[in-house]
């Protein structure tokens, strides 16, 4: 149950992350699309206002009527496709000269005056973008001609007090943004899902696998306790062996021979010491200098190397740990578990030095508790 609810709130933390990612770049990935498809549209429509400006004054330097280039235009632009842009003509006082709406001919030029003022400078795209998502479409069935329409160039006819007027549809432009934003919508989704889902399911395996390792992990410490906790209590069971039946072996055994010396000669500062093998705890070398410590704390050095002394010990009562330790059986306290399948040897008196039985030696130091 607990790993259910996992899940579930990791999908639901994923879900979030997401959406919020989602609504901050599909406003940024919309509005830099729609600027692109707008400064498309605004570089279209101001290179026709200008041909057409360049168009008219040719004609007007040429001679030509001023009724009769006006009558030229009209017939040229009468009734094109206003579904986007389109292009009319209108003098300084903002009358309709020309219009591809011939029935707006003679009426007077309408657009944002916002927009408008800002044809003194050069229009771009951000500026019919936030004209466009500010508009409502209010005008629905009507004709092309009558659609909503904004001026977003002027280009002034040379000679003459004429000026060309690029216009773009808004509606049809609002429209198109309205689809692009609702594909944008489609294709996050679409991603959202796809990438909710796959890393939902990525994560989901991943802690399946984790948590298989982690159950032989568990299962293999197990183990190791087990182990470990048979051993503590092998160790209990020999000492006390120990200290009820003392060795045989060793009561008759010949006096003279090494494995039944009863002491050893030690030193403190130049004080010759004899040391009872009962009282030894430890015996280690540290700088080449060989100590002997006592299960009374006490501590003295010997002459002697631990392979010269180890020799002399009763094999059963003592254990060479290592190339620094030799640990009687009656000082070990605990026996933990160390590092990769070594065993960590606790003492009493506490050892300033770690004693540390290596793998290789593991095997033997447990079958000598089971002696």
């Amino acid at each position: 149950m607990r790993k259910d609810k996992l899940y579930f709130l990791t999908f639901i933390s994923i879900t979030i992350i997401f959406l919020i990612m989602a609504s901050l770049g599909t406003q940024y990935f919309i509005r830099v699309s729609a600027n692109q498809q707008i400064e498309v549209q605004i570089e279209s429509s101001k290179r026709e206002a200008n041909e057409v400006a360049s168009l008219i004054s040719f004609q007007l330097m040429g001679g030509v009527d001023k009724k009769e280039v006006k009558e030229n235009v009209q017939k040229t632009i009468e009734n094109t496709n206003t579904e986007t842009g389109f292009v009319c003509l209108f003098d300084w006082s903002g009358k309709e000269i020309c219009h591809p709406d011939i029935t707006k001919v003679g009426q007077k030029i309408s657009s944002n005056q916002t927009l408008l003022s800002s044809l003194d400078e050069e229009i771009n795209s951000n500026d019919l973008y936030d004209l466009l998502i500010n508009k409502k479409d209010t005008k629905k069935g009507l004709n092309d001609y009558e659609m909503e329409s904004e001026v977003i160039h002027l280009s002034p006819v040379k000679n003459s007090d004429w000026i060309v007027a690029a216009h773009v549809n808004v509606s049809k432009m609002n429209g198109q943004l309205k689809n692009l934003r609702r594909n944008f919508y489609i294709i996050f989704i679409i991603m959202g899902a796809i990438i909710i889902i796959s890393s939902f399911l990525a994560v989901r395996l991943i802690g399946s696998n984790y948590e298989k390792q982690l159950e032989l992990k568990n299962t293999s410490l197990e183990t190791e306790v087990i182990s470990l906790s048979k051993l503590n209590t092998d160790l209990v069971a020999y000492q006390q062996k120990v200290v009820k039946d003392p060795d045989p072996i060793e009561e008759q055994s010949d006096p003279l021979s090494d494995a039944s010396k009863k002491r050893i000669l030690t030193y403190i500062r130049h004080e010759l010491i004899p040391v009872s093998i009962d009282e030894i705890a430890y015996i280690y070398t540290e700088n080449t200098i060989t100590h002997v410590m006592c299960a009374n704390g006490k501590k003295s050095t010997s002459n002697s190397s631990l392979d010269d002394i180890y020799t002399s010990l009763d094999a059963s009562l003592f254990f060479r740990a290592n190339r620094q330790f030799i640990i009687s059986i009656a000082a070990i306290e605990k026996i933990i578990k160390y590092g990769n399948s070594q065993l960590k040897i606790l003492v009493q008196p506490d050892s300033a030095v770690e004693i540390i039985i290596s793998k290789n030696k593991a095997a033997e130091f447990k079958q000598w508790l089971n002696l």
